[in-house]
């Protein structure tokens, strides 16, 4: 995934989530609404996670270093952990707080401005699934024919599977505040408004373990896609290289692949032949796989030892 096409989800993410906290944050003035509260801080969270998600992107950019030979790819999995904390401490936890306290001491909507967070309500619906639905365009660009499921657990770049739950959960909490409000509202028992609390508060929790798992997934560093590991294999067999012995990968961002294999020669190759081989065989991969940017060959001859994995291939 090109990194801009995962901004455009990020900037649609964030003006819809700034937006939507001020204006959830003045309906709990005006009604006192722990939902609205809890949605205040969800969306306030949210919009932080994205300015994360952003700076990440940026500092990912930076040049290769003495210190850091391979780059800084991964510094956007580091920002998408950080993420995942802050959605589970700020948006979960204080969610499951505030809905705890207001079953505690339950008191109903009242006042002129009971109608401000069905309206609040109802419009953040609309906002976030403009959002939702920006950040699904730009998945299916590169989803391909991979379930949503399958897509998130895989994705390398971080940024659209963190937008997505995100945005999905935002409206899971949305309709969940509107049953606490439109509840409360009709029953006059606050209890429901704590139910509708903590209902967010366990969702953005669960979402928060999910995005962790994940991107700690990517941050122990994972291997390229099958279909790559396939096509590198099949490119470096050619003209001077008659097997693969051992292959490994290892993504260094998501947009930059190490490659790192033994490779079958001819005995009886001198060394220039050699070299020829391994500069044709890395120039095949990189057309294949145009992510494989760091590669090392290590020339070898077969022994019958290596006949029982000859074409063996393992993540990581």
């Amino acid at each position: 995934m090109a990194h801009g096409g995962g901004n455009k989800a990020i900037v649609a993410a964030l003006a819809a989530n700034l937006g939507i906290a001020v204006t959830k944050f003045i309906a709990y003035l005006l009604t006192l609404s722990s939902s609205m509260l809890a949605e205040s801080v969800h969306s306030l969270a949210d919009s932080g996670n994205q300015l994360l998600l952003l700076v990440g992107g940026r500092r990912a950019q930076r040049e290769a270093d003495e210190e850091h030979p391979f780059g800084y790819g991964r510094e956007r999995y580091v920002y998408a952990f950080i993420v995942s904390i802050i959605l589970f401490s700020l948006g979960g936890l204080f969610a499951l707080y505030e809905a705890w306290h207001k079953w505690q001491d339950p008191h109903p909507i009242e006042g002129r401005w009971w109608w401000v967070p069905l309206v609040v309500l109802v419009v953040a619906l609309g906002l976030e699934g403009f959002s939702f639905r920006t950040a699904i365009h730009e998945s299916n660009e590169i989803r391909g024919q991979q379930s949503w499921v399958s897509f998130i657990r895989t994705a390398k770049a971080p940024e659209l599977p963190v937008v997505l739950l995100e945005d999905f959960g935002a409206l899971i909490g949305l309709v969940l505040a509107l049953f606490g409000v439109g509840m409360t509202l009709i029953t006059g028992d606050g209890r429901f408004d704590a139910l509708g609390t903590a209902g967010i508060g366990i969702l953005l929790v669960l979402i928060a373990v999910v995005l962790a798992l994940e991107t700690k997934s990517l941050l122990l560093g994972e291997s390229a896609s099958a279909k790559d590991v396939a096509a590198i294999e099949g490119a470096l067999v050619g003209e001077g290289v008659g097997s693969v012995i051992h292959l490994r990968t290892l993504h260094l961002g998501p947009e930059e692949l190490l490659v790192a294999a033994k490779i079958e020669v001819a005995a009886a190759e001198s060394a220039a032949d050699v070299a020829a081989a391994i500069d044709a065989a890395e120039a095949r991969v990189r057309a294949a796989v145009p992510i494989a940017t760091t590669i090392y060959l290590e020339p070898d001859l077969r022994r019958a030892a290596d006949d029982a994995d000859v074409t063996e291939v393992t993540r990581g």
